[in-house]
């Protein structure tokens, strides 16, 4: 399997880790929320069902950005021209190499190393976006060469 496929495939198994872990969360809290209906009324029962609300809005907040980040996996088009960083392009860069997709931790590749998967919207990817491989920038204050774009 070719590096950008493996991160591809190491993104959407993130998200698919992440709605797992939601989906366990939002289970505890509906048999929270059922004990509390069987507890005693009162004070101490509205303010344990308003927490639980809280929490339950929580998780919804947490499913839309889950959802956001599915929907950027999906335009990722592995076969797209790679002159130029964008979407879905594996970069080579002096200090480490990005695969520019979602937020999704530290992937690996034979031949890359640890590849961090960053979304579009982070600063060193708002630096990256639109750079072509020998092309120089700065982050934190020193000078980084682009190697490769994949």
């Amino acid at each position: 399997m070719e590096p950008k496929e493996l991160l591809l495939k190491f993104c959407w198994g993130f998200i698919q880790q992440k709605k797992e872990t939601l989906s366990k969360r939002r289970a505890l809290l509906q048999e929270s929320l059922d004990s509390e209906s069987k507890s005693s009324a009162g004070d101490k029962h509205e303010t344990g069902r308003a927490m639980v609300q809280l929490e339950q809005e929580k998780l919804g907040q947490q499913q839309m950005e889950l959802d956001k980040m599915q929907k950027v996996l999906q335009q990722v088009n592995l076969d797209a021209p790679t002159s130029k960083v964008g979407l879905g392009n594996l970069v080579q860069t002096s200090s480490a190499s990005y695969f520019i997709a979602i937020s999704a931790g530290v992937g690996k590749t034979d031949g890359f190393g640890p590849v961090y998967c960053i979304s579009a919207g982070t600063p060193i990817a708002k630096l990256l976006l639109g750079k072509s491989q020998g092309d120089t920038f700065l982050f934190k204050g020193k000078e980084h060469d682009i190697l490769q774009v994949l």
